[in-house]
């Protein structure tokens, strides 16, 4: 059998070149010294059912505590449906199903920005 190897969080966001640099920034201050899994994929978590097997993967290999999924501002794969409301809507239910599904993780939700800005979609919330 081989070594357990366990990572704190499971990081899902979209390919698109022109927010690495942010990413990169945001996952170095928001998870600096710890690992975690990365799954880029056109969308983000558009493609719910796709990466819903990804992160079970995430879970049980890796034994993850925190799925942080990110969106962000003119997705290509949106479309002209990527409309702020329709980002949070679909980060909402991806955080909904991972929560029935994986009761023990801590979902973070967020909005990335043409200009780099994060906005938390977890915070907007309704209670």
């Amino acid at each position: 059998m081989g070594v357990e190897h366990h990572c704190e969080a499971v990081v899902v966001s979209c390919i698109d070149y022109r927010f690495q640099g942010y990413l990169k920034d945001f996952l170095y201050e928001n998870l600096k010294d710890k690992t975690f899994d990365y799954i880029g994929f056109a969308g983000s978590t558009k493609d719910l059912d796709i990466i819903m097997g990804q992160i079970e993967i995430s879970v049980r290999l890796h034994n993850i505590k925190r799925a942080v999924l990110i969106h962000h501002e003119d997705c290509g794969a949106y479309g002209a449906e990527g409309s702020l409301a329709r980002h949070t809507q679909d980060l909402l239910k991806a955080k909904t199903e991972i929560n029935e599904k994986f009761p023990s993780l801590n979902v973070d939700l967020y909005y990335l920005k043409l200009d780099g800005s994060f906005v938390d979609i977890s915070a907007s919330e309704p209670e």
